[in-house]
């Protein structure tokens, strides 16, 4: 496996001959991206047609909860199968700064395919689709550039299967109550903007 994960790493990893604009793009892909996931996060949660906002609202706190939960498996993995990135082997070519930390699971993968996979259960099919072919692209982007190998990321869309697992789980024993906390005081903070009709009750 782990001359797979290096042979693939070569294969997509970027090079000095690489062009200048394929390295600027992956650079935005991969640093700039994954702002998607708290811009639909809050549009979600603010606006939409009255008679799906609280589906919307559902969907909110059960992608966070799974992003929780993934992010904290991800972190267990971390400490408990470490693995250089490849530039701190000396491997392939580093075109984006980045500590040299250890890279399995990725937290940006995780965190963009537990979003995409979040969208896909509990949202529709195409929405989450897209969100996945993103992922991938983020993904893409980062092991173009030096930071992460190809496992990290398949890493990462594994971790972000059991968050919305642990997150359905949990959302059985107490989603409608945190539901209910959370709306109340969502009413209390923006009662304001709820009144001049800016933002959904």
């Amino acid at each position: 496996m782990e001359e797979l994960n290096r042979r693939l790493f070569i294969l997509i990893n970027a090079t000095s001959d690489s062009p200048i604009w394929m390295l600027q793009l992956a650079t935005f892909i991969a640093k700039d991206l994954i702002a998607i996931v708290p811009l639909l996060i809050v549009a979600l949660w603010l606006w939409g047609p009255h008679t799906q906002v609280k589906s919307q609202r559902v969907l909110v706190l059960k992608t966070g909860m799974a992003l929780i939960y993934a992010l904290a498996i991800s972190w267990c993995v971390g400490q408990l199968l470490p693995h250089p990135r490849p530039f701190a082997m000396g491997l392939g070519h580093q075109f984006l700064r980045h500590a040299a930390d250890d890279s399995y699971p990725s937290d940006h993968g995780t965190t963009i395919f537990t979003f995409a996979l979040a969208f896909i259960f509990w949202h529709r099919l195409w929405s989450g689709v897209i969100l996945l072919g993103i992922g991938s692209v983020i993904a893409w982007s980062r092991v173009y550039l030096g930071v992460h190998w190809p496992m990290d990321m398949l890493g990462g869309f594994l971790v972000g299967l059991l968050g919305c697992l642990a997150s359905h789980l949990a959302w059985q024993h107490y989603g409608n109550r945190m539901l209910n906390v959370v709306n109340s005081l969502y009413r209390a903070l923006f009662a304001l903007p709820i009144r001049k009709g800016w933002v959904q009750n």
